[in-house]
């Protein structure tokens, strides 16, 4: 059953293009073979989330959202506790996309890194 707090509306979304490039500048940084992921505080009572799946690291359309997919489930799924940073989502060169839960677990355990990251007052 849905749960209408867990959403993926465009308030939820990084559209413009000076949002990404700040989140780029001035974020901090989770790193493994799967997935880079950009955090940075955003004085908000909501998470952002944008990807930015390069065509040079997987070159079918259909693998980079297949991947897209992946990423926005999982942030959907635990954006109350991201609550107050903002997300870009790059992919790592070692991606294997044979393995889904493994993405999935890399994905919990970079969200889990930039809660425990950043100070307690991010709103």
């Amino acid at each position: 059953m849905p749960n209408s707090k867990a959403s993926f509306g465009r308030d939820l979304r990084l559209l413009k293009p000076a949002e990404f490039k700040q989140v780029f500048q001035k974020s901090r940084r989770s790193s493994d073979r799967n997935f880079t992921v950009l955090f940075l505080a955003n004085g908000k009572t909501h998470a952002r989330l944008g990807t930015a799946i390069a065509k040079k690291i997987l070159k079918r359309a259909v693998d980079r959202n297949l991947v897209k997919r992946i990423v926005r489930e999982s942030f959907r799924l635990r954006q109350q506790e991201l609550a107050g940073l903002d997300f870009v989502v790059l992919c790592g060169r070692g991606v294997k996309l044979d393995n889904k839960q493994q993405l999935r677990d890399s994905l919990e355990l970079h969200w889990k890194r930039a809660t425990q990251t950043e100070p307690a007052d991010r709103s």
